[in-house]
């Protein structure tokens, strides 16, 4: 019991305990970190919307003196595909790199690591692929129709499960809630409204970008600074996508600069944690 039985928050100001060290400049974001022989990533991105990869040769990186790591998807861990949406703690490891194929103007395939930014965005340019440029699908109505482009070749249309066997399909589920008989309620109505609406994918729009700093040391003990809103959910992607037990990777959750959502699961910090195993030094991506 408070001993001011009078005790009130309505109407007062209270104190923000981050405050004086995010105006003092104290507050390190993930972008701050700063470690010894600290390494920095970058990743390749694919130019095409839709396209079979039909090699990747990175020969001329791997050669090259100032590439200190590579990663590319045979790094990752393998696991089923599902068209279920990961849930909290899981990730899609086909979104971490592509591996066959990419789905989308942006999809990464591989990521390189060097002692500067510039040096690592020069050796992206060493890395050579051989695409055969599919069809794209932008929009749900054009990927449901028959004879559209599938982009999941293997997903089956009655399960959630992958299945190589299939020719698969572009509805990924079918989700339908019921509620009441929607037929007898529209007989008694005096008027029927039907209309159909439409709206764009949107993103949460958080100003600092998403960011990951790995350092995996000699006993096999994975430590991950980054811009998160579900460590422990960060924690347990990486240990999928890398196939290791979660109770090897510590994260240290770092101030956030905004996320509403966008930042629950993994993006950069398998591929860092991976490049810092390959080269021994500490690496960071953003």
């Amino acid at each position: 019991m408070f001993k001011d039985t009078k005790f009130k928050v309505i109407g007062k100001s209270p104190i923000r305990h981050d405050g004086n060290d995010k105006v003092t400049g104290r507050a390190l974001y993930g972008a701050d970190m700063n470690l010894p022989g600290m390494l920095y990533g970058k990743v390749l991105r694919s130019p095409h919307a839709h396209a079979r990869i039909r090699s990747i040769n990175i020969d001329k990186v791997a050669k090259h003196p100032n590439c200190k790591s590579i990663v590319t998807s045979k790094d990752l861990a393998k696991s089923p595909e599902t068209t279920k949406e990961p849930m909290y703690g899981q990730v899609r490891i086909s979104n971490v790199l592509a591996s066959d194929k990419v789905l989308y103007k942006g999809h990464p395939i591989l990521a390189v690591a060097a002692k500067s930014v510039d040096d690592a965005e020069e050796l992206l340019d060493l890395v050579d692929i051989e695409y055969e440029i599919l069809n794209s699908v932008t929009n749900a109505e054009d990927a449901i129709k028959d004879g559209a482009d599938v982009l999941h070749e293997n997903w089956k249309k009655s399960d959630d499960i992958l299945d190589i066997n299939n020719k698969g399909t572009n509805i990924g589920t079918i989700e339908v809630y019921k509620l009441g008989n929607a037929d007898d309620e529209l007989k008694k109505s005096d008027l029927i409204i039907e209309r159909e609406f439409r709206t764009k994918t949107v993103h949460q729009g958080y100003i600092e970008p998403t960011n990951g700093t790995a350092w995996w040391r000699p006993n096999d003990r994975l430590t991950i600074w980054c811009s998160s809103q579900g460590h422990f959910g960060i924690r347990d992607s990486v240990a999928q996508v890398l196939g290791i037990s979660a109770s090897n990777i510590t994260v240290i959750p770092m101030e956030i600069g905004g996320g509403f959502g966008g930042k629950l699961s993994a993006y950069l910090e398998p591929l860092a944690a991976i490049l810092s195993k390959k080269s021994g030094n500490p690496v960071k991506m953003t």
